[in-house]
């Protein structure tokens, strides 16, 4: 990259290098005490069914704005310094790496607690749509659950996106 700033969020197929991004987050900026970071990764189950495969979609532009509004109001809620959001799309094998949240600031409590923010907002909020392929060749989408919308209802926001479980 030479130098320069890499973007706060990123959409791809390709996988990604978790040390890479931590360099990148943290080159030029002497005032970074802590970079705190997440990595989800595709299970091999799922509620009781096995995982083949997961498949990845999302809305061109409207997916990168979404996050890009996540970062701005996990800045505004703590004392970050910045943040990298990668999030992968297509088909995906169990054991590969999804999605990456990489938070840096001055101490570790705000990174910590803006890496969650950030993780439990995505899982909510950002627009993506998830396909779960069984070995036996079925597939369905994955709905939202209602522990991601209370993980989001700890930060003082509501999703409401969780069907069939009385919410």
């Amino acid at each position: 990259m030479g130098g320069m700033t890499p973007p706060r969020v990123s959409i791809q197929s390709e996988d990604f290098d978790l040390g890479r991004e931590v360099e990148a987050l943290r080159r030029g900026d002497a005032g970074v005490g802590a970079v705190a970071s997440f990595i989800g990764t595709v299970r091999d189950s799922s509620e009781g069914h096995g995982i083949s495969r997961m498949e990845l979609e999302h809305y061109p532009g409207m997916t990168e704005r979404a996050i890009e509004a996540m970062i701005d109001e996990a800045l505004r809620r703590f004392n970050v310094r910045a943040a990298r959001v990668i999030h992968r799309i297509g088909p995906l094998a169990p054991g590969e790496q999804i999605v990456m949240v990489a938070v840096s600031a001055a101490h570790r409590g705000a990174a910590f607690q803006a890496c969650e923010f950030l993780m439990d907002y995505l899982k909510t909020q950002a627009p993506f749509w998830k396909k779960e392929h069984t070995p036996d060749g079925s597939a369905q989408w994955v709905d939202a659950r209602v522990a991601d919308d209370e993980a989001l209802a700890r930060w003082g926001l509501r999703a409401g996106n969780a069907v069939g479980e009385g919410a």
